[in-house]
């Protein structure tokens, strides 16, 4: 597997989406603490680039500027073809899994709430998803990522096959 090589986020036009905001409560000897969870999904479809990120924080807006500074850090680049995915996959992560295929133009994004954001954010317009275990928004977020990164393009396919392109 080759070394992921960091992109970019101050090149690229990102938008972010916040995916599930959670109140956490510490409980101390003088009392509760109360603290802010977020999930965020950062991306630009233009390009093809999606990330997740997550803050805490006392308040909500500070939670999700750290999550957003987070989902800046953990950028991927999605394999994408002119209007979909280019082939199904199937990503896993914990007790989630998130099944990816693709769609013919005209069909949109039909996902859940959590694996849509992700999607929209990576610039996809045609895809069919089924989460399938956990709702847990963390783990469906991670799972989501582990499909994506396992698409690959036609020119990659066929170098590793050593074949040309014409040829697949």
């Amino acid at each position: 597997m080759a070394m992921k090589q960091r992109i970019e986020a101050g090149r690229l036009d990102l938008k972010d989406e916040v995916v599930a905001i959670n109140r956490v409560t510490k409980v101390v000897k003088g009392g509760k603490n109360m603290s802010f969870a977020a999930l965020v999904i950062v991306g630009d479809p233009a390009q093809g680039v999606v990330g997740y990120g997550s803050g805490k924080a006392k308040e909500v807006p500070q939670a999700i500027r750290k999550g957003i500074e987070a989902a800046k850090k953990n950028l991927i680049k999605v394999n994408l073809t002119e209007y979909s995915i280019p082939h199904p996959t199937l990503g896993h992560f914990g007790a989630g899994e998130v099944l990816l295929k693709p769609a013919p133009e005209g069909t949109g994004v039909i996902a859940g709430k959590t694996v849509r954001a992700v999607m929209t954010a990576c610039g996809v317009q045609n895809v069919l998803t089924k989460s399938l275990g956990t709702k847990n928004p963390h783990n469906v977020i991670k799972a989501t990522f582990d499909a994506l990164s396992q698409l690959r393009d036609k020119a990659e396919v066929a170098a590793l096959r050593g074949k040309s392109i014409d040829e697949l």
